[in-house]
């Protein structure tokens, strides 16, 4: 416990799942945690559970709202950007808009994120930037995951590219790869289903493990990332999906 004391740390799409409770386990660690996201509802509700938090709703994939947020801060430690989304599709199921949106949040967003956190955290010569990318990426693929696949590569090649420039800075920048997590959002796609049940069956066969991965799981790496304890890592792809991709 306290990995993160005196830390200040930024998660977005902090509203529910790997956000949440990524935001809450840095909370108990002892940091001082803002909470993003374009989910007002779901920000208030977090707020009346835990008032310590500092919650923002925001637009990330705005430049002048990031910028302006950022302003605000006299210093960041961590940034933990988790915000997402998922087009289902292959190629020629992908839609203009499908793919636009697809990189508007997955990957524009990031880019907005990093560039403003870049900018405190080089006054202060040290932070921590960890990015929520993918097994299905550059790692390996999915079917009907074209735009998801294709964008979360790119935040591993930001990642890669974000931690060779500024290791001299003393800046670190990881990804963290999930399979299938079980999130509100994955719930909610599996019940919306034709048959769920069958559906939760084929999301659980896909980890060797048996099943899907927990927010929670998640989250304890973020910490780990977060946290001096992994000093020594930059430009990381940490895979953590049951076995997946083996």
């Amino acid at each position: 416990m306290n990995r993160l004391t005196g830390k200040v740390c930024v998660v977005t799409g902090g509203a529910s799942g790997i956000g949440r409770e990524t935001a809450l386990a840095y909370l108990r660690e002892g940091a001082t945690v803002h909470v993003l996201d374009r989910d007002g509802q779901g920000l208030a509700l977090l707020a009346r559970q835990y008032r310590e938090l500092h919650v923002v709703e925001i637009d990330i994939t705005d430049n002048e709202a990031v910028s302006r947020f950022h302003s605000g801060l006299e210093r960041l430690d961590v940034q933990f950007n988790c915000a997402g989304m998922v087009a289902v599709g292959d190629l020629n199921a992908c839609t203009p808009d499908d793919w636009q949106r697809s990189l508007d949040l997955n990957v524009t967003s990031v880019y907005l994120m990093m560039r403003a956190a870049v900018e405190l955290m080089l006054r202060q010569r040290s932070g921590s930037i960890i990015n929520v990318a993918s097994v299905i990426s550059s790692i390996g693929a999915a079917p009907d995951r074209f735009a998801y696949g294709a964008t979360k590569a790119a935040v591993i090649g930001m990642t890669k590219s974000v931690a060779l420039d500024y290791a001299s800075a003393n800046i670190r920048c990881n990804a963290i790869c999930p399979s299938a997590v079980e999130t509100p959002s994955m719930t909610a796609r599996i019940e919306a289903m034709p048959d769920s049940a069958a559906a939760r069956q084929s999301f659980d066969a896909r980890q060797p493990l048996g099943r899907m991965g927990t927010p929670a799981e998640i989250a304890e790496l973020a910490v780990y990332l977060a946290s001096d304890l992994s000093g020594f890592m930059t430009g990381s792809e940490l895979v953590i999906d049951g076995g997946a991709k083996l």
